[in-house]
Order: C-alpha cells, then structure tokens, then sequence
C-alpha cells in the first residue's frame, strides 16, 4: 500500500521495501511505491488533493439536495477544502476540518464518505506531529464527541457505534505508530552519523599516532649519527691543543670551548633520546646494532630473494659516499618497499634503481604486481590514487599525509597504518616511515600504481639544501629524476 502522509499530513517517501533486491533490481511494486513517494512529497500534492476532495464533496452531495449554495455544502467544503493548506497550518486547518465535521453531524446533515475521510484524515495527521500526550488527548476528546453525537443526533445511526469509534482510534493510532517509526529512523540516523564521525576522528587520531611513533624511531635511528659526529668535534677540539704548537691562549680558549660545547651538545641529544623512549616500546636487540648504509644493499637484496622474491638492483650514475642520514633514509626506503612487495605481491619481480645526480639521490622501487587484478594500466586511472607529498607544507597538513594505493597492492592502507606494513623488517609504518624520511631531508616522495602495471615507490633525497637553494623543497623535479608525476 502507498506510505502514509508525511509530518505535516502529507504522505511520506517510501519504506525499505523500495530498496533494490539481490540482483540489483528493483521489483515492480516497489518502484510504483518510490514513484507514489516522489510526487506525494512535491508541493503540488497537497494543494490538489484538497482541492480534489472538495470537489468530490460537492459532487456526493449534489444528488442530495436542491443547490450546492446551502448549509449542507458549507459544511462540505469547510470539512475538505482547508486540507489544501494542511502542510503549512496544519493544526488551524485540523480545528477547522474537525470542527466543521462535528458541527455538521450535530445539526443533522447528510454524511458524506468525502467528509468521513477528510476527518479521518486530519485525524490521522494529528497523530503523526502530536506528542504522545497530546495524542492521547486527541483521542479521548474524538471518542467524547462522536458519543455525544450518537446521543444527540441519529445523524449515524446507520453505522453501529463500535465501527465509529475503533474507526476514529485507529485513525489517531496508526498517526502514533507512524511517528515512532519515524523518530527511531531519525534517531538511528543521526547514531549512525556520529558513529561515522567517531570513526572518522579516531581514522585520523590513528594516523597521526603513526606518523608521532614513525618520526620518533627516526629521531633515534638518526641520534646514533649525530652523537657520533658531535663526539668527533669534541675529540678533535680536546686533542688540538696538545697536537698543533705555537697556539696562542685565544686560540686554546676556543678549542676549550669547542669541546665544552660539543660535550654539553651530547648531553642534551642523550636527554632527548630519553624523552623519546620514554613512551616507546622495547626495541628488538637488531636495534642495537649499527645503522645500515647504501653498502649493506647487497645483503638486503640477497635477504629478499632468499624470501622467495625476484628483484633486481641497478646503480646510475656516479657512485660516491653520501652523508649518512641521506644513505640511512634511503636504505630504509628501500627496505620498507621490498616488506610492501613481499607482503602484497608476493613472487612478483622487483626492480630498484639507485640513481646518483649532481645534487641529489633519486630511489625508485617497483615490483611487477600481484596475480590479484589490483594494478591500474593507465595514467588517468592512477594519478587519483597517487600522493605526490609536499614537504613544504603548502598543501597543508591533509594533502600531505592522504595516500590513498589500491587496496590490496603493495604498500597498501594496511601497510601505511600500522606496524604491520613494514615491520617484519624494519619495524616502520609502511608508506607513512617513508614518507617521513623523504620530507625529514626535504625531498620528495610518491607511491601508487604503476603506468605499466604493478606498484611504484620513488623518492628523491637532496643531499644539501644549501647546495641549491633557489630550488624549493616541493617544487617539481627535472625531468631526469625519474619520479611519478601525481
């Protein structure tokens, strides 16, 4: 049957039933039902069935009396004609529909099935925006009337009084039930909304938490570096002055105060590195062990393929000794990537390219794609699913930390999440532990499916900022850094 009227005595859209079924189509009678919906909730729905029911009105009594111009007819477009404006003043419109209908039952007109409806009706729509104890009003002051009427009149004594009653309860109940029905629906609406909004806020909170945890194993990877240069200076400061003769007191004074101020440099780095762990979890005993350097590639490489993987390693360029944190980031670069491949695609071939330009390292992973269909085979299909991050912040906070890889591909969602995208082997966040490295030296970094299939991880690692500084750090690369455009 067609929806009810809606909350100010219009008929609602339609139900659950005119959902699509399990194979995507929708049954006839729902359709017939979502079509009802539409146009019972247009503007001209209420205007023309009033109009509608003032017309049937008259045309039910016409047979009955001489002329329409009578008492009798008054009553009959008074008890209709209001329903036109029922959805803007309904409760004015229900005191003149009711009113009219009692006042005509009680002076002993004839009684229409028009009229009987339209009070129905208003009756019905009453139940719908009343609260409940107004509903109950409502329907203790109906039942009073319609016995005063069987007692004063015998304007319904060809219909027995029970059917009346049940008649004018039923109207005023099934308003009730309508309106609780839909108050749950709101309310489940409204608990589904703030569940996607706590979803939504505890996505990010998760995020952000990775990304804290990510750049503090950094921190500390990176205190091993630093500490041993700063002890460098400091040793050298000391030794200087029983090294070089002739130095003169200034001189001594200087290097004194060279080695205080490395030695309380030290200090505070071992502070830091405190404060660091102090939330962190306990670190694997390989966490001890000295930082790997570019040179420890070839073991990586033989690591992988004795996990079962394909991969291989090619260097351009000009090979020569970076500074540490630059070789540091991009081994763990490239570490975190094989993790990805092995995870997600695994015995897919790999291939990393190490490519060595005047003024920065280009690192370039990419593996052949799992059996699963999970790669985009054309440009326009990956560039919405690649993240070209901004280290300089322009784009600001979201556009730099979205990174949205097919799922199931190699360095998917879950591998950018959590620990367990990268941290089989180097106990990073996937996508997010790469990310940080990159923007951590002001280079670049994108991730996403590849043009020729597969999935594809490229970074570019500066190895100055002072080497080149009318570059930006976000701005485009030359064309020889072989990066993925985003």
């Amino acid at each position: 049957a067609p929806a009810g009227p809606g909350p100010h005595g219009a008929p609602a859209g339609p139900g659950p039933h005119g959902a699509a079924g399990p194979a995507g189509e929708t049954a006839p009678l729902p359709r017939w039902i979502n079509a009802w919906g539409e146009i019972a909730e247009s503007w001209y729905f209420a205007p023309l069935t009033g109009l509608a029911l003032a017309i049937a009105a008259l045309a039910e009594l016409a047979p009955r009396v001489h002329s329409p111009l009578s008492v009798a007819g008054a009553f009959a477009v008074a008890s209709t004609l209001p329903l036109v404006w029922r959805r803007e003043y309904l409760r004015p419109v229900a005191a003149v529909v009711l009113g009219a209908s009692a006042a005509s039952l009680l002076t002993g007109q004839v009684v229409l099935v028009t009229t009987s409806f339209a009070a129905l009706y208003t009756l019905y729509a009453l139940g719908r925006v009343l609260p409940r104890q107004s509903t109950g009003a409502l329907a203790v002051g109906s039942v009073v009337t319609v016995g005063v009427v069987y007692l004063a009149t015998d304007s319904l004594d060809d219909i027995p009084w029970p059917a009346a009653i049940v008649a004018v309860l039923a109207a005023i109940g099934l308003g009730d039930a309508r309106r609780v029905v839909e108050s749950a629906g709101r309310t489940e609406a409204a608990a589904a909304e703030r569940q996607n909004e706590t979803l939504t806020r505890l996505t990010a909170v998760q995020r952000e938490q990775a990304v804290m945890r990510e750049r503090a194993r950094i921190a500390r990877e990176l205190h091993d570096v630093v500490a041993h240069s700063v002890s460098m200076i400091a040793v050298q400061a000391e030794t200087a002055p029983y090294t070089m003769e002739e130095l003169s007191p200034e001189a001594r004074a200087g290097y004194t105060e060279i080695a205080k101020t490395a030695r309380e440099a030290l200090v505070e780095m071992r502070r830091l590195l405190s404060v660091l762990r102090a939330d962190a979890k306990p670190e694997p005993e390989a966490a001890n062990a000295p930082q790997p350097r570019l040179d420890r590639l070839p073991d990586l490489i033989d690591q992988h393929r004795g996990a079962g993987g394909a991969v291989d390693l090619a260097v351009h360029g000009d090979p020569r000794a970076l500074s540490t944190t630059v070789e540091l980031s991009a081994y763990r670069i490239v570490q975190e990537a094989l993790t990805n491949a092995r995870r997600h695609a695994p015995g897919a071939e790999v291939r990393v390219d190490l490519t060595y330009l005047p003024d920065r390292l280009a690192v370039r992973v990419r593996d052949g794609g799992a059996s699963a269909p999970t790669m985009v085979l054309n440009r326009e299909g990956a560039a919405p699913r690649t993240a070209v991050l901004d280290p300089s912040g322009a784009a600001g906070d979201a556009g730099r930390t979205r990174m949205e890889p097919v799922p199931g591909a190699p360095g998917g969602p879950d591998a950018a999440s959590g620990p367990g995208g990268a941290a089989g082997a180097g106990g990073g966040h996937g996508l997010v532990g790469m990310r940080e490295r990159a923007t951590m030296l002001g280079g670049r970094f994108s991730a996403g499916p590849a043009t020729e299939g597969g999935f594809l991880v490229e970074a570019e690692l500066p190895l100055t900022r002072e080497e080149n500084p009318t570059r930006e750090p976000g701005s485009q690369a030359p064309p020889d850094g072989g990066r993925t455009q985003g």
